[in-house]
Order: C-alpha cells, then sequence, then structure tokens
C-alpha cells in the first residue's frame, strides 16, 4: 500500500511540474507565425442615407457609422480576410451571417451587425478592401499579409458609391 501511494505522489509531482513547465514555456512555433493588420467595418453610406432604411435598423447605425472601429489585430499566416472578419466579429459579439459555396471554396458576408444585403435597396450590401483595394473576389480566398489594412463597408450601389471601379 506503501508503495502504490508513494507511486501516486510521485505522479503528482511530475504532473504538476510537467504543467507548471508548460504553462511557462516558450510559445510554439504557430504562435511566433502571427502578424497583425488593421481591420474595421463601417455603415458611413447610410448615415445620410436612412430614409432607405426600415426604421427598426436606424438604432443599427452607429453615430459616426463604425460598427468596428480601425482596430489592430493578430493573425496567423494563412489567414484570409474572412477569417479575420469572422474571427474579430465572434471575439467582440457583433453579428455576422456568411454562406459557403463549396464548389468554388468561397465565403459570402450576407450581414454584419444584423445589416443584410438588400436591406437599403437592390444593390446594397458588404464588400471589404485591402489596402485601398476592392479585390472583387471571396474574402475567403484573399489571403493577408503583415501591415494590410482591411476595410469592410455598406455599399448602396455594388460599390460604385465607394469608388470602386469594377464596372469601368
Amino acid at each position: 500500500m506503501k508503495k502504490i501511494i508513494a507511486a501516486i505522489v510521485v505522479l503528482a509531482v511530475l504532473g504538476a511540474a510537467w504543467f507548471l513547465g508548460s504553462a511557462s514555456a516558450p510559445a510554439t512555433s504557430v504562435d511566433d507565425n502571427y502578424f497583425t493588420i488593421t481591420l474595421s467595418v463601417g455603415a458611413h453610406t447610410l448615415l445620410d442615407n436612412l430614409h432607405l432604411l426600415n426604421r427598426d435598423k436606424h438604432e443599427l447605425i452607429p453615430d459616426d457609422g463604425w460598427i468596428f472601429p480601425p482596430t489592430e489585430i493578430a493573425l496567423y499566416e494563412g489567414d484570409s480576410v474572412f477569417d479575420a472578419l469572422q474571427r474579430e466579429m465572434r471575439r467582440h459579439r457583433i453579428h455576422m451571417v456568411s454562406r459557403q459555396t463549396p464548389f468554388v471554396n468561397a465565403a459570402y458576408i450576407e450581414a454584419i451587425n444584423n445589416l443584410f444585403e438588400f436591406d437599403a435597396g437592390p444593390l446594397s450590401g458588404w464588400t471589404y478592401s485591402v489596402n485601398g483595394y476592392f479585390p472583387g473576389f471571396s474574402a475567403s480566398a484573399y489571403i493577408l499579409a503583415p501591415g494590410d489594412v482591411v476595410k469592410w463597408l455598406f455599399t448602396l450601389d455594388l460599390g460604385r458609391d465607394l469608388g470602386v471601379d469594377w464596372y469601368e
């Protein structure tokens, strides 16, 4: 019986030492691969166009237009624009709806902060830019790099009101 108790004590000590050692161990190589970007979500186009929204949606538009103001966030190598948005909206408890198109592995943003596509007309919805450029393809396909500036913006006119030149 004494040998069993001694063995249990030894295992407990070893387990505690392992736990304490792993808690203070240096970060793994995955953690060393993080970098930062700036992410924001804005609905500024709606500030002067509240008449396009149902009255029950007016309270969703912050006075300054920022749903998520420009914020530096940490990402990992290989993270996409979609990964960044999804992670931060979840972390900050901001409602978001997206759908996946499996055939092309593409994510599409339907709503942020309960502002859905088509809420302000048939050409309204969410689009994004990276470093001032509007890629025009799925956010899940755009892999981010250190220092990128990502803006999610609510458009009233398929991006034309934001200066997008996809149509020219």
